[in-house]
């Protein structure tokens, strides 16, 4: 299998990733051809997974609008992935030009792609660690140096949870962040779910089944197991709702079935 020229030395070609599966749905060139085999295996189970991922974005970039509205200009963006068109920076940045924004990924062509992309960006930079381990990422010297966690700070963790199994215990680590933050900071999620999808359960089931076979299984949970990320937040109106329902910009009748798949939503710490 040939290596493309932009791909960091010592990564593994031959096993899908995740964040590399979310780029090739974007319409991204950042994926390989086991990327793309994993991502058409899952779209025969669920054609409109593209329009999951276009909505979580969509959703990412209204809740990046809504934190500038409240005055928060400081932004964690953990399970970042490839950066593409209207990433958090490019939003946050054109709202607030001292707007400073650090992304954390554990996929070496993430953050390879990220540090090409923010080079030259001096309210811009990329963390290589993982969401399991809070405490790398708030000591990272990327986040002590562009983020003062003494004011409020926006936590983007958009579809990335439901990449944590329940054995790493990614409630306590959304605790542990929670805990970090200073009052008025906002916590911005999506999570995946059966709830939601326009195809039976047991359809939905084999396109998970796909995720099994890279190192992140997606782990679908129910509207009452994902609210449990917000204790110790006060829910922004409207709540955990699907994505299209969260503060739309468009009519949400307009959008494809697909994007109601999952939740969305927005908490801030008093």
């Amino acid at each position: 299998m040939e290596r493309p020229a932009w791909a960091p030395h010592g990564i593994d070609i031959t096993m899908p990733s995740v964040s590399r599966i979310y780029d090739f749905y974007l319409g991204g060139s950042y994926n390989f051809e086991v990327d793309r085999e994993a991502a058409r295996k899952a779209m025969e189970f669920m054609p409109g997974l593209p329009k999951i991922m276009q909505a979580n974005r969509a959703f990412m970039r209204r809740a990046v609008r809504f934190a500038l509205g409240r005055g928060v200009t400081q932004f964690i963006d953990i399970g970042s992935g490839i950066p593409t068109f209207g990433n958090v920076h490019d939003v946050a940045q054109s709202g607030a030009s001292g707007a400073r924004v650090v992304y954390v990924d554990h996929d070496p062509v993430a953050v390879a792609h990220s540090q090409a992309v923010l080079a030259g960006n001096e309210n811009a930079d990329v963390v290589a660690a993982d969401l399991r381990a809070p405490r790398e990422i708030l000591n990272s010297p990327q986040v002590q140096q562009l983020i003062d966690l003494n004011r409020p700070v926006a936590l983007l963790l958009v579809a990335i949870l439901h990449f944590v199994e329940d054995a790493d215990d990614p409630y306590g680590a959304v605790a542990e962040l929670r805990d970090a933050l200073a009052p008025g900071s906002l916590l911005v999620v999506t999570h995946a779910s059966y709830e939601g999808i326009p195809v039976p359960a047991e359809q939905a089931e084999g396109a998970v089944d796909v995720y099994r076979n890279t190192r992140s299984p997606l782990i679908m949970r129910t509207r009452e197991q994902i609210a449990r990320f917000f204790e110790g937040y006060d829910m922004v109106e409207p709540g955990l709702v699907p994505m299209p329902h969260w503060r739309p910009e468009t009519a949400p009748e307009d959008e494809d079935p697909y994007a109601f798949s999952g939740f969305a939503g927005v908490g801030r710490t008093a």
